[in-house]
């Protein structure tokens, strides 16, 4: 946990508002001038807090409209290894209909946010990759109907 002071935190809430600003128009934002206002963006960047500045796609503007939540379960072991799950996770990071996948407590092992363009899309990932692959034993799967909120920013 970084201790991060009202500056920091409105440093932060500006970026994720608007990451391309320029230092200049951050710095008048929070109240700073310039110089310090950059040692402070430097800092929170070699820290980690900020991880990355990227551009937010409308999936649907780029032919991908459906979004799909998929529970995961996995076989544990085999003969004592976890080599099934340790497959898992690294074959999900070349699957590019997969955009977030996170490990759970519960029933399931695995919760991923899948965008794809369309069923048939979805049906090709989930029959010919995600009910292929030897770890999986089930998957549990939801569609979006309505987007009610979305945001990448955090309440800091």
């Amino acid at each position: 946990m970084h201790d991060l002071d009202r500056t920091d935190r409105r440093i932060l809430e500006s970026l994720q508002q608007d990451g391309r600003l320029t230092n200049q128009e951050l710095a008048e934002r929070v109240s700073l001038s310039p110089s310090p206002c950059l040692r402070r963006v430097r800092r929170l960047e070699e820290e980690g807090v900020i991880r990355q500045y990227v551009a937010l796609v409308d999936a649907d503007k780029v032919g991908l409209g459906l979004l799909a939540y998929v529970s995961v379960r996995l076989q544990k072991h085999v003969g004592g290894s976890h080599l099934p799950i340790d497959e898992f996770a690294r074959d999900v990071q070349r699957w590019p209909e997969v955009v977030a996948c996170y490990a759970m407590t519960g029933d399931m092992d695995y919760l991923m946010r899948i965008q794809v363009e369309d069923l048939a899309h979805f049906s090709r990932f989930a029959m010919d990759t995600l009910m292929k692959h030897p770890a999986v034993i089930d998957i549990r799967s939801s569609f979006t109907l309505k987007k009610i909120k979305e945001t990448t920013a955090l309440g800091v």
